[in-house]
């Protein structure tokens, strides 16, 4: 299996067909805007939203009380959002994956295997968050 690089940086994204990842809290209602400005930085950096796809926690009982915690060490997901964001990607034959959500260097080595595409954090670009 292919490694990708965990060095990400606002280059990447020139000309590249992207998809936009997020983990939200159910009590997030501006879940959407924040995925909005995402695509702005991303579209002012030269690359083309392609999808969008949010994992929300604490819609089910006792998942706020978790929301501190990632689903996964290893993704920040699910196991099924992850699989089902991996098959989207490679299906749309996504260039880079942007989470709004910080990744750990595991986490971007592990998401890039599965994404088939290097995976960076809205904190790698310039006014990033």
């Amino acid at each position: 299996m292919r490694r990708y690089s965990t060095e990400a940086s606002a280059s990447v994204l020139a000309g590249a067909d992207v998809a936009l990842v997020g983990l939200f809290s159910a009590k997030d209602k501006a879940f959407s805007e924040k995925l909005d400005l995402l695509a702005g930085s991303v579209e002012a950096h030269g690359g083309r939203v392609v999808s969008r796809h949010v994992q929300r926690r604490g819609v089910s009982h006792g998942g706020v009380a978790k929301m501190s915690a990632p689903f996964s060490r290893r993704t920040l997901l699910s196991p099924g959002k992850a699989r089902e964001i991996a098959q989207a990607c490679r299906a749309a034959e996504v260039a880079v994956a942007v989470f709004a959500n910080p990744l750990t260097k595991h986490q971007r080595a592990v998401l890039g295997d599965m994404f088939r595409c290097p995976v960076i954090s809205s904190e790698d670009l310039p006014g990033g968050q």
